[in-house]
């Protein structure tokens, strides 16, 4: 996906050309992907069979744990957050860090810190629970920070994609748009209506000829919430205005 800068002011004979870094993502967006890929190598390399089976029981997510009778346990509180951390596959993990580069990075400049982390929660959260209410009681594990990015792809939706580099660090810009006008706009609209073709397609296709299945339906619930409810999340004009 191509951004679009504002416009900046124009320079001086003074002004020095400013370069942007290679890899210039907010702090929490590096320690997130940092930590996702510490747990995927200490998965992959690290635990055997035995202890990586034990470590998607207690951190993946299971329907069944919350419909079959079971006990309500430590793993049972803290699973509907801990699942995002966890990845199937490199494929899988490095995908999802991408986008995760991509839409988080000026997501959690423009919010900040604070605020991304609780954004996180919410969207990770909404995905589950749409997980869950259509698959109650599914004992596949759910894993991986589909949901949670999906949410910031539809907070990216609200702002049309405006993104402002004048202060070196690229963050969404302008003031979240009504849903009257992001309808409005064909930018928005149309990467809408690719975003949830290509979901409902991959995800059904899934699962068949010993493929994993993609929990399509966990996307939606990220990507609603993320859509629908980042005003909430947004910062006062004045905060935006202001160093982080």
């Amino acid at each position: 996906m191509t951004y679009s800068a504002t416009d900046q002011e124009p320079q001086t004979g003074e002004d020095k050309p400013r370069r942007e870094p290679v890899f210039n993502l907010a702090g929490v967006v590096l320690a997130i992907i940092g930590l996702c890929i510490a747990i995927h190598v200490l998965k992959v390399y690290f635990l055997s069979p035995d202890a990586d089976d034990r470590l998607i029981l207690y951190f993946a997510f299971l329907p069944i744990r919350y419909s079959g009778g079971y006990p309500i346990d430590f793993f049972a509180v803290i699973s509907p957050l801990t699942y995002a951390f966890l990845h199937g596959s490199a494929a899988h993990l490095v995908l999802n860090m991408i986008w995760l580069a991509a839409f988080g990075s000026p997501l959690a400049n423009r919010i900040g810190t604070a605020r991304f982390l609780a954004f996180w929660v919410a969207t990770s959260l909404a995905a589950v629970l749409l997980h869950f209410v259509l698959h109650s009681s599914d004992a596949s594990p759910l894993i991986g920070a589909s949901g949670a990015v999906s949410g910031m792809t539809g907070a990216a939706a609200r702002f049309d994609f405006r993104i402002d580099r004048s202060a070196g660090k690229p963050g969404f810009a302008g003031p979240v748009l009504p849903l009257s006008q992001v309808l409005r706009s064909r930018m928005a609209v149309t990467f809408i209506v690719v975003w949830f073709v290509v979901n409902l397609a991959v995800g059904l296709a899934s699962g068949s000829n010993g493929t994993p299945r993609i929990a399509w339906e966990a996307h939606i619930g990220g990507f609603l919430v993320g859509f629908l409810a980042i005003r909430l999340f947004d910062r006062s004009p004045q905060a935006i205005a202001a160093p982080d």
